[in-house]
């Protein structure tokens, strides 16, 4: 009973802790700070999108950027060739993203693969997704495309950067309540014991194809969300940015830093991550530094936290 009451003070303690430090920027008026936590939020949720498949599931994917450069160039098109609402990008992105994961993993898991043989193929898929977008016409190719500036709620380009912020913390909070659900729900349970042990899962009568292609299908449509809050963000993208693996490598990150398969581990690793990241910037101005800082901190994670920042808890407890 007491160990029951330390556990829920403790969570108490860390959700008190964590909503004090998501609701700090708003009461911030310089927007290069805010800007900054918006970017930590970006990299927990789309972390977070990843953990659905890969944290959970045990699906590791080098490839996720293939779903973020669909819900980008859904976004880019939407704005730039139809002339619609880009608030309509949203439910189009997402559907088009869990159709692009639906398909990869349907393919991929009736073909039998996994590990390390469905992280290869996720990466090809990517590639793929980039070279198309290179040479296609309705991509501008290698010229990218750029969205046209009008500041408003209406064409979601916010001057303000705290609603910005606001809508990656509303993002973070959906794709968080997803991941607590699957902690808690049937679904997650089945997509848990896939990850622990494939072969016993199925002799249990786990449908091992369809639990695995909705996982992949879910954290696809997440995952594109975060691209058309990219492309509204920034108005710009090309195929090297939408489709390139530095955005997949960031989701992969912060999951393994703060904790794969866990609630809070893709929020707590994306500002660690960034803390780290975005200190360093400010005293090395080099280029080429982010990403041997995102190698050797990863290196440092999985050495001395194999379980992530999440399992350091429990590290010290048995400590």
């Amino acid at each position: 009973m007491r160990l029951r009451l330390s556990a829920l003070a403790s969570v108490a303690l860390a959700s008190v802790a964590l909503a004090s430090v998501a609701l700090t920027p708003f009461a911030l008026s310089s927007q290069f700070l805010v800007n900054l936590a918006t970017l930590t939020a970006f990299s927990a949720f789309i972390g977070q999108a990843w953990n659905i498949s890969g944290g959970f599931g045990g699906l590791t994917s080098f490839g996720h950027a293939a779903y973020f450069g669909v819900g980008a160039y859904v976004a880019a098109l939407i704005t730039t060739r139809t002339g619609l609402s880009p608030w309509l990008a949203f439910p189009a992105a997402a559907c088009l993203g869990a159709a692009t994961g639906g398909v990869i993993g349907f393919a991929s898991f009736r073909a039998g693969l996994r590990g390390s043989y469905f992280a290869l193929v996720t990466l090809a898929f990517a590639e793929a997704f980039r070279v198309i977008a290179n040479s296609a016409g309705f991509t501008s190719g290698g010229l990218g495309i750029h969205l046209p500036l009008r500041p408003g709620i209406a064409a979601l380009q916010f001057q303000d950067r705290r609603l910005s912020y606001a809508l990656v913390l509303a993002l973070l909070g959906l794709a968080t309540a997803i991941a607590l659900q699957l902690r808690r729900g049937r679904f997650g349970a089945r997509l848990i014991a896939l990850r622990e042990n494939e072969d016993a899962a199925r002799a249990l009568g786990i449908d091992v194809v369809r639990v695995k292609t909705t996982a992949l299908a879910l954290s696809g449509a997440l995952t594109a969300l975060g691209g058309v809050v990219y492309a509204q963000t920034y108005l710009y993208i090309d195929p090297g940015i939408a489709f390139g693996t530095e955005r997949s490598v960031e989701m992969l990150l912060v999951c393994m830093i703060g904790g794969a398969g866990t609630v809070l581990g893709p929020i707590l690793g994306a500002i660690l991550l960034h803390a780290i990241a975005d200190t360093a910037r400010l005293w090395i101005d080099l280029p080429g530094v982010a990403p041997m800082l995102y190698g050797v901190v990863l290196l440092i994670a999985v050495w001395l936290l194999p379980g992530g920042v999440v399992a350091l808890r429990t590290r010290l407890d048995r400590g």
